[in-house]
């Protein structure tokens, strides 16, 4: 899977999939309409496009995630800086903070992880 990308109501999708996660396909399209007011139909569409594009399984009626959340979220923002900073982080925290400034807690844990990058 090279396109770590989801629409605003694929990611509400991928979410209630994560958060519930193994669910039968049943319980599925039940969290669906309730959360999301979707069909039976509408939520076996969008599942199906999730899984042929490698993020959910749907085995027996059970759905599984074949990536985590957090695995998704950091290679969808590894593709982010890579296709609009050339890979560049230092690129991508200058352009981050040029109008953002940080709290003294969001510069300790960010030196924290930079400290711990460095030791391992």
């Amino acid at each position: 899977m090279s396109d770590y990308r989801l629409g605003a109501i694929e990611a509400q999708f991928a979410d209630i999939i994560w958060k519930n996660e193994p669910l039968s396909s049943m319980e599925l399209v039940k969290l669906c309409e309730s959360e999301l007011n979707w069909k039976k139909s509408t939520t076996y569409t969008v599942l199906r496009r999730l899984c042929d594009r490698g993020f959910f399984v749907n085995d027996s009626s059970t759905v599984k995630a074949l990536i985590s959340r957090e695995e998704f979220y950091s290679r969808q923002s590894e593709e982010f800086v890579e296709d609009s900073f050339k890979g560049s982080l230092p690129a991508f925290l200058a352009a981050f903070t040029k109008n953002k400034t940080l709290s003294k807690e969001e510069i300790s844990e960010i030196r924290r992880m930079i400290d711990s990058y460095e030791e391992g």
